[in-house]
């Protein structure tokens, strides 16, 4: 996201004026911890750190989430060529 040029996203948002940490916008995983960056509260190096735990915490509770539906399909990310086979075989049925 940072590389994406995330910063520069925020600091636009954060300088219009109008916004605060307490809209369900700017308390997202990414944004309430670089708000907190660029409100001097915390450091460059502790709003990354403070992001990726944040984001780690959000993909758990997806997961847990995801754990309780009936007739979810997981796709190994560490075997692309398998997920896409799977994809496109799920993909061809759909289409008939």
């Amino acid at each position: 996201m940072l590389a994406s040029g995330f910063e520069a996203e925020v600091r636009a948002l954060f300088a219009r004026g109008d916004l605060h940490t307490d809209l369900p916008s700017i308390r997202c995983v990414g944004y309430r911890q670089m708000w907190s960056y660029l409100e001097g509260e915390i450091s460059y190096d502790e709003m990354v750190y403070r992001g990726v735990c944040a984001t780690r915490q959000l993909a758990k509770r997806q997961i847990t989430w995801l754990r309780g539906w009936e007739g979810v399909h997981w796709l190994d990310s560490e075997k692309p060529e398998q997920a896409r086979d799977e994809v496109l075989q799920v993909v061809g049925a759909i289409a008939g």
